[in-house]
């Protein structure tokens, strides 16, 4: 008779996972133990991030939605970027749009979350109507961009895949509303 078949001598398998239960409850009391800067330090470290934007549908007032064309990547997205360090999702919207396009936002509609899991990207979308008239022409003002036009909403070109994802969740009202400021009232939790 092997050792490992002997009545009250617990198989390898379980003396591992005993093992790690116990690993895993010390660590987590350490954890517990640090300053909540130091929590968060950890799990930013060994968490998966996210990139988070700001996205801006932009509408004239005959329906038109207006379209960028980077230049490193192919099909048409809408105006906005990566939110810097810092700056809320509001400020990152306004100042890719004034970057991109020279336009001057001054009302956004509430913002909308898109969870783009693939690619690991959170949005912010907002929407926003402009009074241009259907003449005048809009034209890049970021070296970014190859080109910029008004799209009739029913004969969009190729989109981007973050565009795309965010146009259909808000035909589809499949978005989460972006709570502003609930971190900054002690509602976030640590």
């Amino acid at each position: 008779m092997s050792a490992l078949s002997w009545p009250g001598v617990p198989s390898p398998g379980k003396v591992v996972r005993g093992a790690r239960w116990w690993a895993q409850r010390a660590a987590l009391q350490v954890f517990r133990r640090l300053p909540v800067r130091a929590r968060r330090s950890v799990v930013r470290v060994l968490s998966p991030t996210f990139t988070a934007g700001s996205i801006v549908v932009i509408e004239r007032h005959d329906g038109a939605v207006l379209l960028i064309r980077q230049a490193y990547r192919s099909g048409w997205g809408l105006p906005g970027g990566l939110m810097g360090k810092g700056e809320s999702p509001e400020e990152a919207a306004v100042r890719e749009v004034r970057e991109e396009v020279g336009l001057q936002l001054d009302g956004l509609g509430p913002a909308k979350l898109v969870l783009d899991v693939e690619p690991r990207r959170l949005d912010f979308v907002f929407t926003a109507v402009v009074a241009v008239d259907e003449g005048e022409e809009i034209r890049p003002t970021s070296p970014e961009l190859r080109d910029a036009r008004w799209f009739p909403p029913d004969a969009l070109p190729e989109l981007q895949r973050e565009t795309r994802t965010a146009m259909e969740a808000l035909r589809r009202h499949d978005v989460m509303p972006f709570l502003p400021g609930r971190h900054e009232r002690g509602e976030g939790g640590d």
